[in-house]
């Protein structure tokens, strides 16, 4: 039986060390790394699908917690039942649900869920923060990537007819930022 690890967090910004330092100190052989949400679906998180593929029955995958193998309920479960399906056992190393699994049980069961009433409740917390800072005239969030350069330069390009993709790509920015800077010059022209 081999011990295999995996690291997963969210985004690029993140650090994964303190992952790293707990599954090498359980003696995994060999840890895999992703980061991708953990709401995406298992054939679409490369970390796990390759850990899946490189195990074989027997083996047991290592996360420090729970939530590493989903932050949705539904696809830490479908992420289980895998797992056990191949004859894969499951070690958490932190949380209510500690220890080793061969097959799914009711703290497992329990664990994904709170991990996942945690993030809904991560989420809500960082919206109300972000409305109660508006409210005071403060605004929070990620600082913006438009400058009045960029905003001119995005209208005029629409202005000559270029699609949104187009735009995004002559000026560096995301489509997003595009369909938001539209947006606001549409809402400012309404109201003036």
């Amino acid at each position: 039986m081999a011990l295999i690890g995996l690291v997963r967090v969210s985004t690029d910004k993140q650090n994964t060390e303190r992952q790293h330092d707990a599954l090498q100190a359980a003696g995994c052989i060999r840890i895999f790394e992703e980061k991708i949400s953990g709401k995406a679906a298992i054939s679409d998180r490369p970390g796990i699908t390759a850990a899946i593929d490189y195990m074989r029955p027997e083996d047991m995958l290592c996360v420090q917690e729970v939530d590493r193998l989903g932050r949705n309920l539904l696809e830490g479960l479908i992420c289980l039942n895998d797992l056990f399906e191949r004859g894969i056992s499951v070690k958490v190393l932190e949380g209510i649900a500690a220890g080793e699994h061969t097959e799914r049980s009711l703290i497992l069961d329990l664990a994904l869920a709170l991990a996942e009433d945690r993030r809904r409740d991560i989420v809500r917390k960082t919206k109300n923060g972000l409305e109660a800072a508006r409210k005071r005239g403060r605004v929070g969030g990620r600082p913006t990537v438009i400058d009045n350069d960029k905003r001119a330069a995005i209208l005029a390009r629409r202005g000559r007819g270029e699609s949104i993709r187009t735009i995004a790509t002559g000026v560096g920015v995301s489509v997003g930022v595009v369909h938001k800077t539209l947006a606001e010059e549409r809402e400012t022209a309404a109201t003036a």
